[in-house]
């Protein structure tokens, strides 16, 4: 038994080891991060309720989740444009565990309308009037907002060809400027998050350009311990005009570390870089997916003494059900979405 647990052990650190070679470590750093920002401020309280720092670390972990979504989406792209191929790996990525969720929540729940199904499993249901998002599937938003942006992107790539680069920060701004007119510190409404995302998608057109001299002073002398502050005061639903600048704030934060990343003994390298961040971020996924409904199962029942003292079984029930769906579930449906690219042929 003992020699089956060190192998898997073995095994599992070869894989992260493995994942590490090929990505930006410091990113998949803050990717962790982000996940523990949004499961701290949805299971726990994070000083009074007045103080409504639930809300601003919540809405902190998700920008940055956003801007790395936009980042990964924008590098991808810029390596290969074969739209058929991404939207593949994109579905690969999101759909069997979002889906499989879905099933499992909503039969549970019985009474279901067919409309709720379908709004749920096409990932439109924050874009409908009301929203059908249930508490159990509220967080479902967020995957709502990626999926449209994906189709967005996409398009725009088929449409002009590489040229669709140079409109991803004109659509960003554009974006930001149409919460500002219409007032809107936050939302979960698509078109009003999406400049969280293309403000991802600006630092990954700068970063392909990381050798401009100018661009690269820049993002290497930010300091990510004065910028993230600014992240969570921008994020603050008090903030007030602020929060138009959370998307580059996260921007900045990231695009700091990430233009240091060949930098000897930049300390923020090693933390980023630690085994329990990157096993965090790459099981981020279905940490976030599974704790959404299961804060509403009987694990996060009963009075406020009650759910708290259930917190470390919900925990532990979230995180052993995150690990097995990312490395038993969702790897077979990527490996065999990898397996596919022999049949696309790169286009750059």
């Amino acid at each position: 038994m003992k020699n089956k647990i060190r192998q898997y052990y073995l095994w599992l650190r070869q894989l992260l080891a493995d994942k590490r070679k090929n990505r930006f470590p410091s990113l998949d750093g803050w990717r962790g991060i982000s996940i523990l920002f949004v499961l701290a401020a949805h299971l726990f309280p994070l000083g009074p309720k007045q103080w409504q720092m639930n809300s601003a670390v919540a809405v902190t972990g998700m920008v940055i989740f956003f801007n790395l979504s936009g980042f990964l989406i924008t590098t991808i792209l810029l390596r290969d444009r074969n739209i058929p191929y991404f939207l593949l790996r994109r579905f690969l990525r999101i759909v069997p565990l979002a889906w499989l969720v879905i099933f499992v929540t909503f039969t549970t729940l019985h009474q279901t309308s067919s409309h709720v199904w379908l709004s749920h499993l096409f990932f439109y249901a924050n874009f409908v009037h009301p929203m059908t998002l249930t508490a159990e599937t509220s967080h479902y938003w967020s995957l709502c907002v990626e999926m449209q942006f994906y189709l967005l992107v996409t398009a725009l790539v088929l449409v002009f060809k590489r040229y669709a680069f140079y409109l991803l920060p004109v659509f960003g701004i554009g974006a930001t400027l149409f919460r500002v007119y219409d007032g809107v510190g936050v939302t979960i409404v698509t078109y009003y998050r999406m400049d969280e995302i293309f403000a991802g998608c600006i630092l990954a057109l700068l970063y392909a350009k990381k050798d401009n001299n100018l661009v690269k002073n820049i993002f290497s002398h930010l300091n990510p311990v004065v910028l993230l502050p600014f992240v969570l005061l921008s994020s603050h639903p008090l903030a007030g005009p602020w929060q138009y600048f959370r998307p580059y704030f996260a921007m900045m934060l990231l695009g700091s570390t990430l233009f240091n990343l060949e930098k000897k003994g930049y300390r923020w390298n090693k933390l980023l870089s630690s085994t329990n961040l990157q096993y965090i971020a790459t099981i981020s996924y279905a940490l976030y997916i599974i704790h959404g409904g299961l804060r509403f199962s009987w694990l996060g029942s009963g009075g406020k003494l009650m759910r708290y003292l259930k917190r470390p079984l919900l925990l532990a029930v979230v995180f052993v059900l995150a690990h097995l769906s990312t490395f038993h579930y969702e790897r077979h449906w990527l490996t065999w979405g990898k397996s596919m690219r022999k049949y696309f042929p790169k286009v750059e």
